[in-house]
């Protein structure tokens, strides 16, 4: 387990404690939610310029010399089919 998957699986274990209590306390839920905030320094995806358009992005990576990364769905976006 990596140090970046810890907070996962306290999140999973305080889940799984709270699942067999009716309510949870106001210092419980504030601690699961800390737990789901990113960190400042776990910036990842949102930390990249991303290009909604296919042709700008096209143009971009042509222009840099770099490779399209291309996310792409079919279906509703929420997965409501």
């Amino acid at each position: 387990m990596t140090f970046r998957s810890a907070p996962l699986v306290v999140l999973i274990l305080v889940v799984v404690s709270f699942s067999t209590q009716a309510e949870i306390t106001k210092v419980q839920f504030e601690q699961i939610s800390r737990l789901c905030q990113p960190s400042d320094s776990d910036e990842g995806w949102r930390g990249i310029e991303w290009e909604i358009d296919l042709w700008a992005a096209r143009e971009r990576a042509a222009r840099e010399g770099k490779p399209v990364f291309l996310w792409e769905m079919d279906g509703h976006p929420l997965g409501c089919t």
